[in-house]
């Protein structure tokens, strides 16, 4: 059965000092702390003994409201390890401010001298696909250029020649006379590596475009988003219909995804945007009407820009067993999220291992290099799946 999880985000301000003495109620406007069941401050040292915790931070506007404060959290190790743990879910996600692009090599070129060879490419991102049902999709024709060796210079391909040849198609200016009109090195960048017959085209994929960010606090303007790309190299013209590209067995080389494309984790706007998408749910009073001041005095926002989060998640169920009603609707669990700048986050996570056990880290990997061809694009670990 699904469940809907009431969500409490707690962002931890920069220069956060965690609470050394006094309960929830002491804490500065702000202020970021971790308390036992009595209210008292909690350690790395004293947690696991408190039967369960509280995660807290001091408000600004304090009218009709204290701290604001989760519900009761029971780790494994809680009480000396007794047993009774709320948490159905913990972990961590190590915050990255650069999203790595994707990387393609395309290698091993069976062409016959003469043959006319098409290349397709197909990018995919949230902000290319306002603009392309199904990716932004281009091809490149050229001939296959004779190898000059001996009595017979057409019965071998000049790989590295051929993939210049691509290269300059590739690297042309759109066609027409707009000046708007997309072009290839809009998204991509393309270089030959290597001046012999294993000769390969690395095509690279460019950082996103930083969208604009409205002036108003009402926006939500934050999203997600990667390029992804899709390569096929074929004997033949290249198709006129966009979403009709290459068929499988007329392949002539191969494309290897060396580096996947990645999001960047725990940035400011990121964080940002998950206070207003929480807000409703950890106000008092007043949700939504962020942009009049007058009625707003709930929203807080504790987010430094340019800084990078490290965000613990905990998703738990009520502690106490006899808060349970059952019916014939959908279970209602909460969850915790907790951004702390990477500075902080050495200390948070020692209080909250204490008392959950270490946490098991959700961070994707950025990229995992294992050798290096050229300085700008590295080369990873390689991969048969198709979709990037």
């Amino acid at each position: 059965m699904a469940d809907f999880s009431l969500t409490t985000l707690f962002v931890s301000p920069v220069g956060n000092t965690l609470p050394s003495s006094g309960s929830t109620q002491n804490l500065t406007p702000g202020q970021f702390g971790i308390f036992k069941n009595d209210y008292t401050y909690a350690t790395a040292g004293n947690i696991a003994a408190a039967p369960y915790f509280y995660v807290a931070q001091g408000r600004v506007n304090t009218y009709l409201q204290g701290s604001k404060r989760s519900d009761k959290i029971a780790g494994a190790l809680n009480s000396g390890g007794n047993g009774r743990s709320n948490v159905t879910e913990w972990y961590k996600v190590t915050g990255s401010p650069v999203a790595a692009n994707q990387v393609t090599e395309v290698v091993n070129f069976n062409v016959k001298a003469g043959e006319i060879i098409t290349l397709t490419l197909r990018a995919f991102s949230s902000y290319i696909n306002t603009l392309y049902f199904n990716g932004f999709t281009r091809s490149v024709t050229v001939n296959a250029p004779c190898l000059a060796c001996g009595g017979d210079p057409c019965a071998d391909v000049d790989v590295p020649e051929l993939i210049d040849r691509l290269i300059y198609q590739l690297e042309l200016r759109a066609p027409g006379d707009n000046p708007d009109n997309i072009s290839f090195d809009t998204f991509y960048q393309f270089q030959r590596i290597g001046n012999d017959q294993n000769a390969k085209l690395v095509i690279s994929g460019k950082p996103l475009t930083q969208y604009g960010q409205p002036c108003d606090v009402a926006a939500f303007p934050w999203e997600y988003d990667r390029m992804v790309f899709r390569t096929f190299i074929f004997a033949g013209p290249a198709t006129t219909a966009d979403f009709i590209v290459a068929d499988p067995c007329n392949m002539v080389a191969e494309p290897v995804i060396t580096q996947r494309a990645s999001y960047v984790a725990g940035t400011s706007s990121e964080i940002a945007q998950l206070e207003k998408n929480f807000y409703s749910y950890q106000a008092g009073y007043l949700k939504h009407l962020y942009r009049m001041v007058g009625y707003n005095e709930n929203f807080e926002s504790w987010v430094s820009d340019g800084t990078t989060y490290d965000t613990f998640y905990i998703k738990f169920n009520d502690y106490d067993k006899s808060a349970y009603q059952w019916g014939d609707y959908i279970y209602e669990d909460a969850t915790v999220i907790i951004a702390v700048p990477q500075a902080q986050t050495t200390a948070v996570n020692a209080i909250l291992a204490a008392a959950l056990g270490a946490a098991t880290d959700e961070s994707a990997p950025i990229t995992s290099t294992t050798s290096t061809t050229t300085t700008v694009w590295p080369s990873t670990s390689t991969t048969t799946t198709l979709i990037p």
